[in-house]
């Protein structure tokens, strides 16, 4: 039996780059696709190229911003297949601009596809999983811990996917949903401006043009293998967890941990300097 066989998945922006990879790769490996994106004929295609290697595959054309267009997402696995076991929010937007000239249409077009998309559609995925149990995957970027010059938007709704991971974790372990995170680091669309500028700096010195391999990045087909293992049974002891995958090197992200710094009476401002001063990794008692 294939991985994934008999799985009902839900992958958004599907139609090219991580996503087409993710679905390709979800779909040889057994599953049974609804696959999203904005362009009609992406879509048509990735689900024709699913179907002609013998998978299953439903294509659903919209935006993950229309709220109607994300249940519809769910209902159509539902009646298509009988249920949602998983779904792949890859659907996401770069408008970068530094802070000073971003517009307010720019900021919000990516906060309307990067977050309030993939809160929209996990609402009504986990309506449809309350009852059996199912899976939440979230794209996120280390944009959202470390920051990006020209990223506000970008990073703040990546951050804002982080603290929705950790929430759905405590609402909806009780009805066995799962939800994790996955920061691919893969050659696309959105990271060209990476290899442009290895391309630029290979030019000024005469040195050979760097793979993607060379700069720390795989594909989106090396990628969707650890996909499909989040979307199995395999994985059903990792929840509420943060991955880094670029094909070869996998990272799991250790869980937000805080600091304490204890006096038994107010602070001084002095007080406080001092502490703050002081080391940072390790938790103790300023001296009364």
């Amino acid at each position: 039996m294939s991985t994934l066989e008999g799985k009902r998945i839900v992958v958004t922006g599907a139609t090219r780059g991580l996503g087409r990879g993710f679905a390709l790769g979800l779909a040889a490996a057994g599953a049974r696709l609804v696959v999203n994106g904005t362009n009609a004929a992406l879509a048509e295609q990735v689900t024709e190229e699913i179907r002609a290697a013998g998978g299953t595959a439903e294509p659903v054309v919209g935006s993950v911003t229309d709220d109607s267009l994300a249940e519809r997402l769910i209902t159509t696995c539902v009646e298509r297949y009988g249920g949602v076991d998983s779904v792949v929010n890859n659907a996401g937007i770069v408008r970068d601009r530094t802070l000073m000239n971003m517009t307010p249409d720019e900021f919000d077009e990516v906060i309307a596809v990067n977050l309030r998309g993939t809160w929209s559609v996990s609402r009504h995925a986990a309506r449809a999983m309350k009852a059996t149990g199912g899976h939440l995957l979230q794209i996120f970027s280390n944009s959202g811990f470390t920051g990006s010059i020209g990223q506000t938007n970008y990073a703040a709704s990546k951050a804002g996917v982080m603290g929705m991971l950790y929430a759905w974790d405590v609402e909806l372990s009780r009805f066995n949903i799962r939800t994790n995170a996955l920061w691919p680091i893969a050659e696309t669309d959105m990271t060209q401006v990476v290899f442009d500028m290895a391309k630029k700096r290979s030019e000024e010195t005469g040195k050979p043009v760097p793979s993607a391999a060379d700069l720390g990045f795989g594909t989106p087909e090396t990628i969707a293998p650890l996909v499909v293992y989040l979307c199995s049974d395999r994985a059903s002891h990792l929840r509420s967890q943060l991955f880094t995958f670029n094909g070869r090197k996998l990272a799991l992200w250790s869980h937000p941990k805080e600091t304490w710094i204890e006096r038994k009476e107010s602070w001084t401002l002095d007080e406080l300097d001092a502490a703050m001063r002081n080391s940072e990794e390790k938790v103790y008692v300023v001296p009364m």
